[in-house]
Order: structure tokens, then C-alpha cells, then sequence
């Protein structure tokens, strides 16, 4: 029986469900404030991310085209914008629209989840005496160089100092401790528990400073539990890359493009041996989110698939065209554009950066350092008195115009809480939530736009975060980064070594810290199209419990940490496992869904006073894609 003491899946959704158990018609006066100081999201372990019922009454309108929610209180609540999500891009809209029309104008933000922030989300670990905060979601500001002017003076807005905030990672910390890439190959899938001290792919070449293998690719192939024929074909695949296609150079980057990586794989190397596919198949993880299985050359190479170093990108563009590339777009899997703008929590960071500007009462503060230890106050969030309120546990089911969406000057937003039904009006709407679901949601929409969003599907992915006690065994083992094959959690990695505003980075293998197990499911059919698989990955994703989760986390630490110096029961504190059913952007590629970016343009026009924002109508999955398309979503407003 296990002894962690956490505060758990069941305690969590009790906690979290509480918002949503006091009688309804106190809501729209200041229900969250009922629950103070209880109510605190971010330190709630067991399943969070999506966490449970906050995808319920979702399902019920999309699946079972549920309609009929019983009867609806018509609150009397007017407001200028109403905003349907609550994550970065429905926060940025709200900020933006205050900023393009005013201070004093209301806005209401309605999420279904019962934290604000989306996949900007924030996991709070106890152990011992110590709080360490991590990322449960969205990690970092990649990239800043070439950002918007939009998303620039947004973190101007918000004090954000990029150039101090590089500063707060320890690029040293990997080399201090000896830390680097391995590969965990399982009993269950590969026979044996064994660690190799070689990351084999190139995934982990965004984290910034990890030590580089010191085995050669022999001497780590060698090492593998792999039998001889698979040895033999793994020595082939690190040995390829761009020179074994025997492509004119002129025409290489449309080439790989355009060509299946696991047809290279195949073909023109000859490789058939199933444990040497799996680990190319796992080896971009949620570098790219989908399986390599389903990959162009191209994905593979700039994801560090296996036997692709990203860096020969300069091979193909030339020297040229490849350091444009870095400049206009950023590449953080070279180290010209290094990985490090982040918060100890991620950018959760900058979601409550933006909670904080609109609901100043919401946590003490006044800079982009302290907002990483300010506790929040949640019973701020709803308050009558605010010009900004958030209202969580809402799940928006229907949006509706008064009249000719070119003309009506009225939009009624109908939302259940606690299985009940609401009604508040506005004078325009940003659909800042899971564009598939707009459709569903606001049912008289041309068909033609209602078909392409429907074909906006985003992937699934989970990233747990796992208290420990001491990471001597981590240390030991001189894992910074773990690619785990065999697993779910496809790759294990030490915390990003940052400090500021108070929270430091963990100083010694005796001191407690938080690591990130990460996951993307995959379907079982190798080469199954993307959307098949992130629909067969989604339902097991969510079909599990806290306790299976538990089950496989413990496995993995276990069979990959040494037994004297590693006992789950007794190291390990606290488990959070963020499950994101709509995680990541799903782009498509000439091989699947080359038709995207077309639906994408087609999906996100505006339809009246309703705009649509998130990083669906952008084709990504980073913070500045939402933070620019919700600028769009209010510039189309009006």
C-alpha cells in the first residue's frame, strides 16, 4: 500500500468541486468567496489539467447534443466582452480589450475548469517544509527574439524583463551535479530494467546546459538490451540522417517536407526490427506531440527524432537562409536560441501576471518576481464590485445572437454550474476555448466555417509532476533527462533549474525537488492517421484513474532507479498528473491533413460580435500564438 501523503485525486475533485455545491443562486454574487480560504487550485494533487467535471457538460453538448438543460436563471449581469476560456488567450483578449477601449469596461471570463490559466497551469508540491511550484502545462517564452510587437509590449505591459528573466537559469547547474541524457529501456516491453547513459535521440537538446553523451554511439548501442540484429540496425539509424537520402541539395527541403521518416526508416535504411521502430516512434514526445510514426523527415529533424540532430537544419537551408530562419521564427533546439525565459512555474506566471493586472485584490505583488510566491486570493476572482471577474466550474454551452449577427447589439451566453443553467449578455463574445467545440456552441454559424472548425483538432498529452523527498538516486543514475521508450511517461526530467522571487532551485541531492514525467498517448495502429490516434489516445487518456497513474509512475521510478537508493514509498510526496485532452496544436503535414492551415482561416473569421481566439486559430501550441491571435480576436471586434 502506498504511504504518500498527498492531498489526493479524491480530495482534489472534493476541493475543487466545492465551488459548485453551494446553493446556485448564490453564484453570481460571490460564491468562490464562500470557500475562502479553502478554495486554492494550484495545490491540489492527484488529477488535474482537465481535471474531473470539467469536461462533462462539454461531452454532453457534443456528443449527445444535449440541449435541454433545464430551466435557466437569466442573471442580471451586462457586460461589455464576454470571454469563453479562460487560458492565456482568453485573458490576453480580456487585457487587450480593456486596453484598446477602456478601463472601466466589464468583462466576464467563464472557464470550465476550476483554475484559471488553461494549459498555463500551476502545481504546487508540499514536501517536508518546502513548497516547490513547477509547470503543470506550458513551460516557457520560447523564442522571444522573434516574437510579435504584440506579444513584446504584452510582457512590457505585464513587467515581464525578458533579458533578466534569462538570468534566473542556471545553466551550470546540469554540469555541477553530472547530470544528462539516458535512455530507461523496461522489463515489460524490452526484458530487462536497464539504464544507458546515452539519450540515443535528440529530444532533450532544448534543455539548456544538460551534459552531452560521453559514450560513443557503439559503445552505448552495445550497451542496450536489444538483440543483435536490432543493435546492429539502432548503429544505422544514429549513423544516418540528411546525407543518406540522396537528394540534390536544391531540392532537399521540400524533399523532407513532403516524405514519411518512417519510410526513410524503412527504405532507405532497411531498418524492421519492432523495439528499434518503437524507440524512433516515442522519440519526439511532446517535441512534436504526435508519434514519429506519423512524421515528415522534416518534423523528425526538428524535433531530435532518432538519428536526427536538429542541428543539420543549417544542412539543408544552407548557412543563410538557416540563420533567417533562427531569427525570424526561433529554433530552440540549437543552441543559437536557447531555452531558458522561464518562470518556476511556467507561464502560469505570466496567466496570473495578467489575473493580477485586471484583479489587482487577487494577490500581493507589484513585479514579474514576486508573482511567482504570491498567493492568490480565488474568492477575489467573482466579485460583484469587479470591472474583470472569472468565473470558474462554467462550462459555456450555447452563444446566441439577439437578431442579424451583422446588426444585433446583444449576445446572450448561456453556462452550467453545478448542473445548472445561466444566462448572462454581452455586447460581443471572444471564443477563447477548444475551437472544435464553437460549432456546438454556437449552432447558427455559416457551415462552411462550421466544418473547418471541426477540423481543428488539437492532440493529447499529460505531464505529471512528481514531489520527491531528495533526489540522491536521480543523481546517482546522473539522469537530467530520462527517454523512457518502453513507457507511458516517455520522458523523465529533473525541474528547470530556476530561481527568483524567492522560490531556488533545489541545491543539493538531499534537498527535496519536483520532477516531470511526460506522456502523448499514441493509438495502438503504427501509421493509424494523427486524428484517429489522438481520439483513441484522448479516451485512454481520460478512461484512467488517479490510481492507475500511480501504478505506472511507481514502475517506472522503480525499475529505473537504483533499489538502495530509491523507495517510492518512502521518497516520493505528492503526485499531480495533468491530463490535457486538447493539449498541443495539431498543424498536419502533405502526408495528413495538408488541408489545415486553409480550415484554419475559414474557422477563425468573425461571425458578428463573435471572434475566435486560442491557439487553434493559429496552428501552435506556444504562449505567443495565443497571446496574438486574441489581439486579433478584439481588433476584429471592433
Amino acid at each position: 500500500m502506498s504511504k504518500i501523503t498527498r492531498r489526493d485525486f479524491i480530495n482534489g475533485t472534493l476541493m475543487a468541486a466545492g465551488a459548485t455545491m453551494l446553493p446556485s443562486g448564490l453564484f453570481s454574487q460571490s460564491l468562490l468567496g464562500r470557500l475562502d480560504p479553502v478554495y486554492y487550485p494550484p495545490a491540489l494533487t492527484g488529477l488535474r489539467g482537465d481535471n474531473p467535471g470539467s469536461y462533462t457538460s462539454a461531452h454532453k453538448r457534443a456528443w449527445s447534443k444535449k440541449s435541454d438543460w433545464g430551466p435557466t436563471t437569466k442573471l442580471k449581469e451586462d457586460y461589455d466582452l464576454i470571454v469563453v476560456g479562460g487560458g492565456i488567450s482568453g485573458l490576453s483578449a480580456a487585457f487587450f480589450y480593456q486596453q484598446e477601449h477602456g478601463k472601466d469596461k466589464k468583462v466576464l471570463i467563464l472557464d470550465s475548469h476550476d483554475d484559471f490559466g488553461g494549459q498555463c497551469a500551476r502545481n504546487e508540491h508540499t514536501v517536508g517544509d518546502a513548497t516547490r511550484v513547477m509547470f503543470g502545462g506550458s513551460q516557457t517564452i520560447v523564442s522571444s527574439h522573434a516574437r510579435s510587437k504584440t506579444t513584446l509590449k504584452l510582457f512590457k505591459d505585464l513587467g515581464i524583463d525578458l533579458d533578466r528573466l534569462k538570468t534566473a537559469f542556471d545553466v551550470d547547474f546540469y554540469k555541477r551535479h553530472n547530470l544528462r541524457g539516458v535512455t530507461y529501456f523496461n522489463k515489460r516491453k524490452f526484458g530487462v530494467d536497464k539504464v544507458v547513459k546515452h539519450p540515443f535521440c535528440y529530444y532533450q537538446t532544448f534543455v539548456q546546459g544538460l551534459l552531452r553523451p560521453e559514450l560513443s554511439y557503439e559503445e552505448a548501442v552495445k550497451q542496450t538490451p536489444l538483440r543483435e540484429k536490432g543493435k546492429e540496425q539502432l548503429l544505422r539509424v544514429l549513423k544516418g540522417g540528411v546525407h543518406e537520402l540522396k537528394v540534390p541539395k536544391s531540392k532537399l527541403e521540400k524533399y523532407i517536407s513532403t516524405h514519411s521518416y518512417f519510410d526513410y526508416l524503412k527504405n532507405n535504411l532497411g531498418i524492421d526490427d519492432p523495439l528499434v521502430l518503437e524507440m524512433a516512434r516515442n522519440s519526439c514526445i511532446d517535441n512534436l506531440g504526435q508519434g514519429a510514426d506519423v512524421a515528415t523527415i522534416e518534423d523528425a529533424l526538428t524535433t531530435g527524432a532518432l538519428g536526427f540532430d536538429p542541428a543539420t537544419l543549417k544542412d539543408v537551408l544552407g548557412k543563410k537562409k538557416y540563420e533567417k530562419y533562427i531569427k525570424e521564427y526561433g529554433y530552440i533546439m540549437v543552441d543559437e536560441d536557447p531555452y531558458i525565459h522561464h518562470f518556476p512555474d511556467g507561464n502560469a506566471s505570466v496567466a496570473r501576471l495578467l489575473v493580477r493586472k485586471m484583479i489587482p485584490n487577487v494577490g500581493p505583488g507589484d513585479s514579474y518576481e514576486d508573482i511567482v510566491l504570491s498567493k492568490f486570493n480565488y474568492s477575489e476572482l467573482d466579485k460583484n464590485s469587479n470591472i474583470v471577474r472569472i468565473r470558474l466550474n462554467s462550462t459555456v454551452v450555447n452563444v446566441r445572437r439577439d437578431g442579424d449577427p451583422n446588426s444585433s447589439s446583444d449576445l446572450f451566453v448561456k453556462y452550467i454550474n453545478d448542473k445548472k443553467s445561466y444566462q448572462v449578455k454581452g455586447k460581443g463574445v471572444v471564443m477563447a476555448c477548444y475551437n472544435v467545440m464553437i460549432p456546438h456552441i454556437v449552432p447558427d454559424l455559416p457551415e462552411e466555417q462550421a466544418a473547418a472548425l471541426r477540423r481543428n483538432m488539437r492532440l493529447p498529452l499529460f505531464y505529471s509532476t512528481v514531489g520527491l523527498k531528495n533526489w540522491r538516486a536521480m543523481k546517482e543514475m546522473e539522469i537530467g533527462v530520462a527517454i523512457s521508450p518502453g513507457n507511458m511517461h516517455q520522458a523523465v526530467l529533473m525541474d528547470f533549474p530556476v530561481s527568483m522571487g524567492g522560490h531556488n532551485v533545489t541545491k543539493t541531492p538531499d534537498d527535496p525537488c519536483v520532477i516531470l514525467m511526460a506522456g502523448c498517448p499514441f493509438g495502438e495502429t503504427v501509421g493509424a492517421p494523427p486524428i484517429e490516434q489522438f481520439r483513441e489516445g484522448r479516451y485512454r487518456m481520460l478512461s484512467l484513474k488517479f490510481e492507475d497513474y500511480e501504478k505506472e509512475i511507481r514502475e517506472h521510478l522503480t525499475g529505473m532507479l537504483p533499489k538502495g537508493s530509491f523507495d517510492f514509498d518512502r521518497d516520493v510526496e505528492s503526485i499531480t498528473v495533468n491530463r490535457w485532452s486538447h493539449g498541443y496544436g495539431y498543424r498536419g503535414s502533405a502526408l495528413f491533413d495538408s488541408d489545415l492551415p486553409e480550415m484554419v482561416r475559414r474557422g477563425r473569421k468573425p461571425f458578428g460580435r463573435i471572434t475566435i481566439a486560442n491557439i487553434d486559430s493559429g496552428l501552435s501550441s506556444y504562449i505567443h500564438v495565443a497571446i496574438d491571435q486574441a489581439a486579433r480576436a478584439v481588433k476584429e471586434l471592433g
